[in-house]
This record gives structure tokens, sequence and C-alpha cells, in this order.
């Protein structure tokens, strides 16, 4: 998922749920901060007290992601969260929908509505269960479960305006990354028309596995994030199960995938929805009168995942509809634009502070404590107790 849902819509389901909005801002921010806080940082300050700040992200094709070890500190508990499913311990960690061990993790951190990280940790717990509902089939580890036959891809209802918006994007990728792609073939979209020029038919997605080490869904680059897109593949290697769930999609023993991006997107919504109102019993203080049901906002939220656009365009989707005044119960009000460079600042701030001290009631070092308990609890606590060491 990208910032239109993990920042907009994130925010959008804590105001429903009930939330107040500052409590809605610090949320979302740390939700998308996730992504947004992509290398290791040191902050050190005069009185000798000193942070150390991990990542909880890198971008696709950062070299840092062949690093197995980083792979497994960053990628397995934020956002390809293991679904405990198969027989093998690479099958265990592929990630699956709104799976028994993420919501275990969700109760956990949910417990700790009381610690005064527990609003940043509501960000990041958020941030982790939406991707359960994008990045389903894939694992944060280099895998051969990750690969995918180039040549099997296909996307289905995409307008004009969204075959140039990928063809974009697409050629950004070429630009820098064509030279990998000598000699492979074209991926396919029967019911429209290719999305590529003759120029682009040896782009295949074997170039994204191999920059992103068969990282995550590098194979099919950002096909799992995009709300609106309905879209099949083949895996390599194949599967020994089969499945067909409520939220749209199925998979085939043969290991052929179909993602439908608009139902899971929704049941990620109502998912999200269902965590934040169990926050705000926890903690009334963070709430007021705002909270409606989902079922209030499901179609509203479905016409939001119908729009084809760029991520910027789907987040003004979002504040449309706040301001419509039909996402909350007390009408139209505005989502607070996100900026990455407001928790950057923040961060980078710390250092100027007079005493260390201070630096515990500011947002972004809570989110770095929400962070630090989330990763060992994942890593060192539940998923040991499900029989799955990762580091």
């Amino acid at each position: 998922m990208q910032t239109d849902m993990h920042y907009y819509g994130t925010y959008a389901m804590a105001r429903a749920a009930g939330l107040k909005p500052d409590a809605c801002k610090i949320i979302a921010t740390a939700a998308q901060y996730v992504d947004d806080n992509a290398g290791k940082n040191t902050v050190t300050f005069e009185d000798g007290a000193a942070l150390y700040l991990d990542a909880t992200a890198h971008h696709a094709t950062d070299v840092k992601n062949i690093d197995t070890e980083d792979q497994r500190d960053v990628w397995v508990p934020f956002h390809f969260f293991p679904g405990n499913e198969g027989d093998t311990y690479t099958e265990r960690l592929v990630c699956q929908i709104d799976s028994p061990l993420a919501r275990e993790m969700v109760k956990h951190n949910l417990s700790l509505a009381d610690k005064a990280f527990s609003l940043e940790l509501m960000g990041v717990t958020a941030h982790v269960y939406a991707d359960t509902f994008s990045h389903y089939g894939f694992s944060g580890v280099s895998s051969r479960h990750n690969m995918v036959s180039f040549n099997s891809i296909e996307l289905h209802g995409l307008n004009e305006e969204s075959k140039r918006h990928l063809q974009k994007k697409i050629d950004g990728f070429m630009k820098k990354y064509g030279v990998e792609a000598s000699g492979l073939p074209n991926i396919k979209a029967p019911n429209i028309e290719k999305l590529w020029s003759k120029k682009k038919d040896q782009y295949s997605s074997l170039v994204a596995e191999r920059v992103s080490g068969g990282l995550g869904h590098g194979a099919v680059l950002t096909y799992p994030d995009l709300p609106y897109l309905m879209w099949s593949f083949q895996y390599q290697a194949p599967k020994k199960w089969s499945f067909e769930n409520a939220f749209g999609s199925k998979g085939e023993k043969s290991g052929r995938m179909e993602h439908n991006n608009p139902k899971t997107f929704l049941a990620g919504c109502e998912a999200l929805h269902g965590l934040f109102q169990r926050f705000v019993k926890a903690v009334p203080q963070h709430g007021d009168d705002s909270g409606r049901p989902f079922a209030e906002i499901s179609d509203a939220v479905a016409d939001i995942f119908s729009f084809q656009g760029g991520q910027n365009e789907r987040a003004d989707q979002w504040e449309q509809a706040a301001k419509a005044g039909t996402l909350f119960s007390g009408g139209a009000e505005s989502i607070p634009v996100y900026d990455e460079n407001d928790w950057h600042q923040e961060r980078d701030n710390l250092s100027e502070l007079k005493s260390s001290s201070e630096a515990v009631d500011k947002p972004v070092y809570r989110f770095f404590q929400a962070v630090a308990h989330h990763r060992a609890y994942v890593l060192r606590d539940l998923l040991p107790s499900h029989g799955l060491i990762v580091n």
C-alpha cells in the first residue's frame, strides 16, 4: 500500500471509528512513516545521551535489501507479516490476509494502549495489518516463493489514463534498469491493449526480481499496492495449496493467483476500522462522538478504491470524500496533508534539545519506541512462540 492508504485511508478509518483529529493525525503519520523511515540514524545529545534509530523500510531497489539480516529486521515484521501457513519454513513466512498470527499481533499491541507511545504504536500496527490485505502471497525474504513467471502477469479493466500512468512508471524503471532486461519477453495484458510499446517489449518482471533480490512483491512491481487494480499471475514454483476467499481473490495449486485489490483493500479498511474501535474503548480519552459503523461508509470507501490514478490523486479522493461529509458523523471536515519531512525534521531536531529527557514527549521519539517494541515482540516473542525463528 502507498501514502493514499497508509496515511489518508488510515486517518479516515481512525476518525470514522471515533478518534479525535489530533490522535488520528499521529496514528496516520506513524502508519505512513513506517515506509518513509528508510535509513538508520543516530541522534546524540549534549548531555551524553544517544538514540540509535533503526530503519523500518528500504526502497524496493535499495542494495540493503540483499542483506538477509536486514530483510528479517525490516521486511518481515513491518511489511510482509508471516501467515504461518504451509509445510516448509519459507512457506510459513509468506504473508496471508488477516491471518490468525496477524490478529494475535493486533491483540497484543492493543494491550499496550496505556503506554505513552500507544498512538504511534497503533499507527505501526495499522501499517503492518493493512499490508496483509495487499502483500499476501509474498514473503519478506529473498525466496523462490516470490518468483513469478514473467510472461504470466495479466492486468484487467484499466482505463486509458491508468495505462499511461503505468507506462510512465515503467519507462522510469526501464531507464534505470533496462540494461538488465535484454532478451526478456513482454508481460501480457489481455482484455485491454498492451501497456507497453514495442520498444518496451523486452521488459519483464524478471528484471524486478533481479534488482529486488527476489524480495517481497518486487517481481510484480507495485501492482499489489494499487487499490483499483484487478490482476493475476503465475508463480514459478508450483504451490501445494489452493484457496478462494471472501475478499475476491483465489489461488490454485498450479500457482495461478487472482487478486481483486478493490475488495481486499475494502476488507482491510473494515479491519482497520475495527482495530481503531477497540482502541477507542481502551483509551476513551482519545475519542469523541465522530464514530460511525463501517457499514455506513463502506460504499463511499469502495468508490474511492474504484478511482484509477496516481497515489497523489488517490489521496485527494479521500480528502474530497471527507470534505463532502460522507465519512465522518460530524459532516464535512478536512484530512491534514501528509509531509514526511515533518517527522524527518522533528527527528533531526532532537539533538538540539537542551536535555535528552525532553525527547520522550516528541511523537517521532515515541514512534521509535513503538517500532522497537513491535519489532522485539514479533521477532523474539510472537513468531518463536509459533515455531518461527526469523532473527
